[in-house]
């Protein structure tokens, strides 16, 4: 593997020829998986390949390492450019060519036909576009806090700076003086649909000197210009040192092989066989290889290890408890607020790299973050009103060994970056979303901002764990718990102020003595006629309704199910015993908790008398207890279905 020296002004002649015999063996890579495999994004793959060769040569990478902790970051946002981005990787031995021309887009394969991390020297699973600057982001502020000295580079294509996400990583990376970020842009003036311009005109170069980057402009296919604008980003010879800097290259779709060149056609699409052994004897290689490679890959046999690429760990100190009284009247925000707080008065020591991180979108006060910022605004990121970047990012975050919290509104922090989610789950984050003002809780603002389908979503996310604490007390047991565990876990709350939960007694229910477990109920209340399973802001309407039917002579349990995701499928069982259940939600019926409790019941052939009780349309402004009585989720609403199911 070629590695340059940033001492020296200008590539040697040798290194010259180098990058260019490279350029050739690469591009008969790129050629032999595309067409193999039938399918796959050669164009591009071409046009990026110099800028590729140059940067994985001068980064700090180690093919034996590819996980060093101190190694420089390498983000290739347009992922489907992996035919490329592979090709170079094999060129540099981080794996043999064999597996990648054998395997690529082949079920099972960790060479799939968008960039992985089951590949060594892959950073980050990209493919869905706009998101990888954002990812890159994360990984340079990541760098920053502990105090590391080396550089993230991020490519891209010139169609994905189309999309808003671009624009939002861009202002935040400013704001944050991000100026160990440098990113390379593919500016070859095709996409999918033909020239850029044509398909959505836009000002590239004039956008990125606006939001305030240092600019180079390059011919990037010149190996000495790719060379000198990385050495001038790296070392800090730009406009300004303390921002990062944008390389603008100008390329030519398919570089390299005469008859596709700046043909928007090959943007997606593998040359056909015939066309394919014409490219390799432009390239100067044999074309009868492609025979011989299709018949071995018949019966090859997809083999190569997947690399692991979970979070790094972090170790937190637990917090002490908060136990609020039974007269206590706040929130399950303000709770949660409080829990951060006290999670980085014990672990964010001043002066050393914080341990834990809290980001958020204009919504500070809502989401009870603020004294969390006062205590420590170095691990504090207020984004603006840019969610996507924000999801993102805090992924990112996530997996560099910080414990780190993205909370907004649930209709931002779920429904809005649903995607951003989805491909932090594929890249094995560890994210802690803790979203507010779900439901109709949210009360006067209206439907626009009345999140009901966030379990449906969420249970979407194949390793999302999702929590609904019923109470403040609740709230602090959950924030705390989550805090010690890794993955990606989602924590959700409504707006309002809500009754503390207690035993019969009067006193706490989540008090000293309880301990919060995933995939755990709790059974509040005790009776054989029937149990009112509920979780999160209807909880408090269920105790209510237990006492109504008491009072009737109707002895019912009341389930509170916090652990959506794990199911508390034992406790499901006991409740189905009872028969009678009536399940009640602040969510649509159709894709909320009753949904997938009646699942449950169903593939288990268990046989009850059940009614789902539920918004089963977007509701309309108005107070939160107006709104649970308009759609049946009240305690007298709630009391009424039991009795209708005990006495029917």
């Amino acid at each position: 593997m070629l590695k340059l020296s940033l001492d020296r002004e200008f590539l040697s002649p040798e290194e010259v020829q180098f990058f260019h015999e490279s350029f050739r063996r690469c591009a008969r890579r790129i050629i032999l998986a595309t067409t193999l495999a039938g399918s796959g994004h050669p164009g591009g793959s071409l046009s990026s390949l110099s800028l590729l060769l140059v940067v994985y040569s001068l980064a700090k990478v180690d093919p034996k390492k590819p996980r060093s902790p101190e190694r420089d970051r390498v983000i290739v946002s347009h992922g489907h450019i992996s035919p490329g981005v592979y090709s170079v990787l094999c060129e540099y031995g981080f794996f043999p060519e064999e597996p990648f021309l054998m395997e690529f887009r082949r079920a099972g394969s960790a060479f799939a036909g968008h960039i992985e991390q089951a590949v060594p020297g892959v950073e980050w699973n990209t493919g869905n576009l706009g998101q990888g600057l954002s990812a890159a982001c994360g990984m340079a502020m990541a760098l920053k806090l502990k105090r590391l000295p080396n550089k993230v580079y991020c490519l891209m294509g010139d169609g994905e700076q189309q999309k808003g996400q671009v624009i939002e990583a861009r202002r935040w990376a400013v704001k944050y003086g991000l100026n160990n970020l440098i990113v390379l842009i593919d500016y070859n003036k095709l996409q999918i649909g033909g020239d850029i311009h044509k398909v959505m005109p836009q000002m590239i170069k004039e956008e990125i000197l606006a939001t305030n980057w240092n600019l180079i402009e390059i011919d990037g296919h010149n190996f000495q210009e790719i060379f000198q604008s990385l050495r001038r980003a790296v070392k800090g010879e730009t406009n300004d040192p303390s921002k990062p800097t944008v390389i603008l290259a100008h390329t030519v779709m398919g570089k390299g092989i005469s008859f596709i060149e700046n043909d928007a056609k090959w943007h997606g699409s593998a040359l056909p066989e015939d066309l394919a052994k014409k490219a390799l004897i432009e390239l100067g290689f044999d074309p009868t290889e492609i025979d011989i490679l299709k018949e071995k890959r018949k019966s090859y046999k997809v083999s190569f290890p997947h690399q692991p690429h979970e979070a790094l760990s972090v170790s937190i100190t637990p917090a002490e408890q908060t136990i609020y009284s039974s007269d206590t009247k706040t929130d399950c925000r303000s709770a949660f607020g409080w829990a951060l707080l006290k999670l980085a008065q014990v672990n964010n020591v001043p002066g050393e790299p914080p341990l834990i991180l809290g980001l958020t979108c204009d919504l500070e006060s809502s989401v009870k973050m603020t004294d969390f910022k006062k205590y420590s605004p170095h691990a504090f990121f207020e984004s603006g009103i840019q969610e996507h970047h924000t999801a993102s990012v805090a992924g990112a975050l996530s997996k560099e060994g910080f414990l780190t919290f993205f909370s907004t509104f649930g209709v931002f922090g779920i429904d809005e970056v649903y995607n951003q989610l989805r491909l932090n789950t594929l890249n094995k984050c560890s994210l802690k979303v803790v979203c507010t003002h779900l439901g109709t809780d949210v009360g006067e603002d209206g439907p626009t901002h009345q999140c009901i389908d966030y379990l449906g979503l969420l249970l979407s996310l194949h390793d999302f764990e999702i929590y609904m604490p019923a109470d403040p007390n609740q709230t602090d047991h959950i924030i705390r718990n989550v805090a010690l565990r890794p993955g990606n876990i989602f924590v959700g709350m409504g707006r309002s102020k809500v009754p503390i939960v207690t035993k019969v007694d009067g006193t706490p229910y989540f008090d000293t003595n309880y301990n919060f477990t995933p995939g755990k109920g709790d059974w509040l209340r005790h009776g054989d006629h029937g149990v009112i399973i509920t979780y999160g802001n209807t909880t408090a309407e269920a105790i209510k309704a237990w006492q109504i039917l008491k009072e009737k002579n109707i002895k019912v349990s009341v389930l509170n199910i916090a652990s959506i995701k794990p199911l508390p499928e034992d406790d499901l069982i006991k409740a189905s015993e009872l028969y009678h259940i009536v399940v009640v939600e602040d969510h649509y019926v159709d894709t909320g908790l009753g949904s997938k409790i009646t699942s449950l019941f169903g593939q288990r052939g268990i046989k009850t008398k059940t009614v789902l009780l539920g918004h089963k349309a977007p509701s309309s402004s108005g107070s939160p207890s107006e709104l649970f009585k308009l759609s049946g989720i009240d305690a007298y609403s709630i009391a009424r279905a039991m009795e209708n199911l005990v006495n029917g």
